[in-house]
């Protein structure tokens, strides 16, 4: 216990000292390691395993977390702004309000994860896992969500503006007041989704047909 103990004391202060050149972290055990408000902007944190720690308000500009442990970490208000989350494991994390925009984030694991009023503008969530997730009133302007699977998840009050949502299923998820104006749900799979209330102006819908009534009230 004690030689893990030492070990992340090691870690966090080559993190935190500005003058140490150590940027690359990768494959290293940072469960649970306390990092809030740490700039980590470029950091190679590759298949490292950051469960459970804690990153809010961490800065990851431009950070490599490919393929790295976030599982139930928490990330809230953190700015991930275009850095790569590709395979990683964000399952039940908490990212609410943080900056995703930009960001790589194919195949990610987000099942559970908590993206409440989070910035997702121009993100890749290419057949990324949002099983349950919550977007509620997350901005995801030009996001690009093909096939991705959001069943269940809530996205009430989400932003959705000229997202490319093709192919995706949304089977049981709540899109109650999101904004789809001029998205792009071709074969996408609508199955028991809640719309009420959602934008629709300009919409491609899943048979190709281009919706033209602004708001749907069901």
């Amino acid at each position: 216990m004690r030689n893990y103990a030492d070990k992340q004391e090691l870690i966090l202060s080559q993190i935190k000292d500005k003058f140490c050149q150590r940027r690359d972290f990768s494959g290293c055990d940072l469960s649970g390691i306390d990092l809030r408000g740490i700039d980590l902007s470029g950091v190679n944190l590759i298949e490292a395993d950051l469960q459970e720690a804690n990153l809010c308000g961490s800065i990851l500009t431009g950070a490599n977390l490919n393929q790295a442990n976030l599982t139930q970490a928490s990330l809230q208000g953190a700015n991930l702004y275009e850095a790569s989350l590709s395979e990683a494991n964000l399952m039940n994390a908490d990212l609410t309000h943080a900056n995703l925009c930009r960001a790589f984030l194919w195949r990610v694991q987000c099942s559970g994860c908590k993206l409440w009023g989070a910035s997702l503008c121009d993100v890749d969530f290419r057949e990324a896992d949002l099983t349950e997730a919550t977007l509620i009133e997350a901005s995801l302007i030009e996001a690009n969500l093909a096939r991705a699977n959001l069943t269940a998840a809530k996205l009430c009050g989400a932003i959705l503006l000229e997202a490319n949502l093709t192919e995706v299923n949304l089977t049981g998820a709540d899109l109650t007041w999101a904004n789809l104006t001029k998205a792009n749900l071709s074969n996408a799979n609508l199955h028991e989704t809640k719309i009420t209330y959602a934008k629709l102006r300009e919409t491609i819908m899943p048979d190709g047909t281009i919706h033209d009534p602004y708001t749907v009230l069901l």
